[in-house]
């Protein structure tokens, strides 16, 4: 459910933003919404999985996920939506981290690996079908049949849970969840990434947008301070004395930073730039979800094999090749000599990476902590893709601004116009000539929007590749030399 979410919404996002007349801001805050309190919240799942058993957390976590996919559906505007997709990352907070440790309790560490191999190659194969399915769903009847899905897959879901998925904890002392921090970090998030969403729309300097950053900086340094002090942290700072921990968590960083920035562009590239429809640009992710999962069983056994350091480090390297190859497009693309070959490259870096850095992140913890370290590492993965989402989507915003500027100031386009286009910034791909302009100046108007959008991809991409590279610099300097992962 909760693969599917992800990878379905960013394919509809485009016919979001097209229905309910929102800016790219308002996009990226459909997105968002989600992973902050998925990406927050999913630390406090951990850890009440842990205390308070992880099949009937992992069972509520879906409850709440599906009850908020059905009102997201059934949205009105683009603030019930938002509102909507909010609840739906608490839910996705709860079952996340405990189907991850509910595998790690139940094999032993000779087989975890395989094990969360094919946890991987099942979550990338229903990642897989998700694209498909919803581009699909989006063309024959509306972005809102993707999140009625969830229902039935729900209802076997529990079914499957309650049937065959054993009980377990970490922690048995009853005591209570750190609901403290729990808050503070999400508040802390939510600042932050207001603040680095309005600012293309508002300005750096506005008051607002200043006080957001700066307030989410002040209150995540107070959650780090609080973890420090309170005698059961949601995210237990001692932990983080295991340079493999902390490596692999800040490569995690790094990597799904890129991936999310990414993979958040990339539709509305291939939807209003190249023209394909919502269900071909879901079928154009296949190279990437197929080859993760035909290969993540066997990647799963990888540690076992050479150790951590090899793939953690040759993993990304393949993705940052991924990464550039998308940077080479333009406007008028053929799929089978573009987008094919950088959805293969980066399907095989990322392959290569995933399942290894999940065996090495649960591998560096006492089993009682299992629940909490998939939390923090999946808090860690989700977070970086919120902040990709904000952070590129800023400098797509201003690198679409620029270059638009320098076209229309090269083809000494009337004040009026320029006035018109530059409030259609903030929409980038979505961007539209007004009106008023016709014949071949609004062809060759459309035709500048495109390329100004091409270029901002284009440097979001090789930013993508410059951080896949420096986690793999990461993994090579955390992770020891024969990639052991002993607690």
């Amino acid at each position: 459910m909760a693969f599917i979410d992800s990878s379905v919404v960013n394919v509809a996002l485009p016919a979001i933003q097209a229905d309910l007349a929102i800016t790219v801001g308002g996009a990226q805050w459909v997105a968002n919404a989600y992973l902050l309190m998925l990406g927050s919240l999913i630390l406090v799942g951990g850890s009440a999985g842990d205390r308070f058993g992880r099949r009937r957390v992992f069972a509520l976590g879906i409850a709440i996920f599906t009850a908020a996919s059905i009102s997201c559906g059934l949205a009105p505007n683009i603030g019930a939506l938002v509102a909507a997709r909010a609840v739906q990352g608490v839910g996705g907070a709860l079952l996340v981290p405990g189907s991850l440790a509910i595998i790690s309790a139940a094999f032993p560490a000779d087989e975890r690996g395989k094990a969360i191999g094919t946890w991987a190659g099942f979550s990338a194969l229903t990642t897989a079908a998700g694209p498909v399915l919803g581009g699909w769903l989006v063309d024959a009847l509306s972005w809102r049949a993707i999140f009625f899905i969830n229902a039935p897959i729900a209802l076997l879901t529990l079914a499957l849970a309650f049937r065959h998925v054993p009980g377990s904890r970490g922690t048995s002392d009853g005591r209570d969840v750190d609901w403290v921090g729990g808050v503070l970090v999400t508040l802390g998030l939510a600042g932050l990434v207001y603040g680095l969403t309005a600012a293309p729309d508002s300005g750096w300097t506005d008051p607002l947008v200043l006080g957001g950053i700066i307030g989410g900086v002040l209150i995540i340094a107070l959650f780090v301070r609080h973890e420090a002090a309170t005698p059961l942290p949601i995210m237990p700072l001692e932990l983080f004395r295991s340079e493999v921990f902390s490596g692999a968590n800040a490569m995690t960083l790094l990597l799904y930073f890129a991936l999310g920035g990414a993979m958040f562009f990339l539709p509305f590239n291939l939807i209003q730039i190249q023209g394909y429809s919502a269900t071909l640009a879901g079928a154009a992710f296949l190279p990437f979800t197929l080859i993760m999962g035909m290969t993540s069983q066997w990647s799963g056994g990888l540690v076992g094999r050479y150790g951590a350091r090899k793939p953690l480090t040759i993993g990304p390297i393949i993705a940052a090749a991924g990464f550039a190859l998308f940077a080479v497009p333009g406007s008028d693309a053929s799929y089978w000599t573009t987008f094919f070959p950088a959805m293969a490259v980066l399907g095989l870096g990322m392959a290569v990476s995933v399942a290894p850095l999940t065996t090495t992140i649960m591998g560096a913890v006492e089993e009682r902590y299992a629940g909490t370290a998939s939390g923090i590492n999946n808090a860690v993965s989700r977070v970086a893709g919120m902040l990709a989402i904000a952070l590129l989507g800023a400098l797509a915003n201003g690198v679409f601004g620029s270059t638009l500027d320098a076209h229309m100031t090269r083809m000494q386009v009337p004040a009026e116009i320029r006035v018109a286009l530059d409030a259609e910034v903030p929409k980038l791909a979505e961007a539209k000539v007004p009106p008023q302009v016709v014949g071949e100046q609004r062809r060759a108007l459309e035709e500048e929007l495109k390329q100004a959008f091409v270029q901002s991809f284009r440097v979001v991409m090789l930013v993508a590749a410059g951080l896949a590279l420096t986690s793999a610099l990461c993994a090579f300097l955390t992770v020891g030399p024969h990639g052991k992962t002993t607690r």
